[in-house]
């Protein structure tokens, strides 16, 4: 018979292990529980630990001097900060892959720049000297690499006879190649968290040995394994979208698994073999995550969680605001103002006891900032309107 699993206890699951009703010690634990904090947005990373740690504690200390952590490209071809252990399988499962796809895609930009070279040749040597001039430098910034690697500053036309034609040097599309290769990686940012100017360094001097290469049908199937550990028992479309893969490599991956099939109220869905027991629901919890943080990011089908609230909390490409939880789903929005004050709304009745635990949610959200004001990257309705 085939265990059903109602939202009753995939609330429960999600609250426990989306670290909503237990809150973590270090960052790195935070991480680990969510498979990878969405960095999309710098601040999503700080904010998405801030909220389920007992003690204040900075991702900086994880993620520039003990590099316990490491941003990265991978799933849908999106920035992510990962645990240095899980790299490689995001590395091998996810940015190869995107890697191969940007080199043709930017080769074919190159026709525009008319070089009398082929062009797939001409793009090696300079990915090879970009390498080369960050590798002797120790660790730099995009501009001080193309001072040494004049080709970087190379011009190509995107959007060729579009209305919307654009212009542009190669220097970081070369980089986010390197990146996507797994040769180089993003360091600390000039000024604040909030700043996406980073540094460049080498993997091999950023990480000892660098980013080990895995196979790549070895490497999705572990990263489907984290994922449905943090996220399962969930439809295989969930898992499709949160990773980017074709059906093919998704079908491989979970077969190498054995998951077995579970009734998601009459939907199908899968589930690790090892994990059918039932999870106790942990008491009701208030917690007030960010932007794209990586739980209402964490499926594609979200009507079990988010309920009737779409419209207020998302923006029109499908990215999520500040939202804020009750009981392991959503019950509204919040923003930051200019004055430091954290606001939000519930959409929906929540009881006092609900609307007590928003507002301590809400006082510690605001001391963690303190000076600091957070404007997300993709602004949505209720965002805004709170905001103002």
């Amino acid at each position: 018979m085939t265990r059903r699993v109602g939202v009753a206890e995939r609330r429960a699951r999600l609250m426990t292990r989306q670290l909503l009703s237990a809150p973590a010690s270090t960052v790195e634990e935070v991480a680990d529980a969510l498979v990878a904090l969405h960095a999309t947005d710098p601040a999503t990373v700080h904010l998405s630990a801030a909220v389920r740690l007992r003690e204040p504690e900075t991702v900086e200390r994880a993620l520039y001097l003990d590099r316990t952590l490491l941003r990265m490209l991978g799933m849908r071809r999106t920035m992510f900060v990962v645990p240095v252990a899980l790299a490689p399988v995001v590395q091998a499962a996810c940015a190869d892959e995107i890697a191969r796809k940007q080199r043709k895609l930017l080769i074919q930009h190159l026709a525009t720049a008319e070089l009398d070279e082929e062009l797939g040749s001409w793009l090696a040597e300079v990915e090879e000297g970009a390498y080369r001039a960050l590798a002797a430098r120790g660790g730099a910034h995009a501009q001080q690499i193309a001072d040494s690697e004049p080709r970087l500053r190379t011009e190509i036309v995107m959007a060729q006879g579009k209305p919307y034609e654009a212009r542009g040097y190669i220097t970081n599309r070369v980089l986010f190649l390197l990146a996507a290769q797994g040769r180089i990686v993003r360091g600390r940012p000039r000024g604040s968290w909030l700043s996406t100017q980073y540094s460049w360094a080498t993997a091999d001097s950023w990480l000892p040995g660098g980013i080990p290469a895995l196979p790549p049908d070895t490497a999705r199937a572990e990263l489907a394994r984290r994922w449905l550990r943090a996220f399962g028992p969930a439809p295989v479309e969930d898992l499709k979208w949160w990773t980017g893969w074709t059906a093919a490599q998704v079908k491989k991956a979970l077969a190498e698994l054995g998951t077995a099939e579970v009734d998601l109220d009459g939907t199908p869905g899968v589930i690790l073999p090892d994990d059918l027991d039932p999870v106790p629901e942990p008491e009701p919890a208030a917690a007030l995550l960010p932007a794209l943080d990586p739980t209402p990011m964490g499926w594609v089908r979200r009507e079990w969680y988010l309920g009737a609230h779409q419209a207020p909390l998302f923006d029109r490409t499908g990215n999520i605001g500040p939202t804020v939880w009750w009981g392991g789903r959503i019950v509204g929005g919040w923003a930051q103002r200019e004055s430091g004050e954290i606001v939000h709304r519930v959409l929906e009745d929540v009881g006092a006891d609900a609307l007590a635990a928003i507002e301590g949610a809400a006082d510690r959200l605001r001391d963690w900032l303190g000076a600091v004001r957070v404007t997300p990257k993709f602004r949505t309705p209720l965002e805004k309107e709170l905001a103002s």
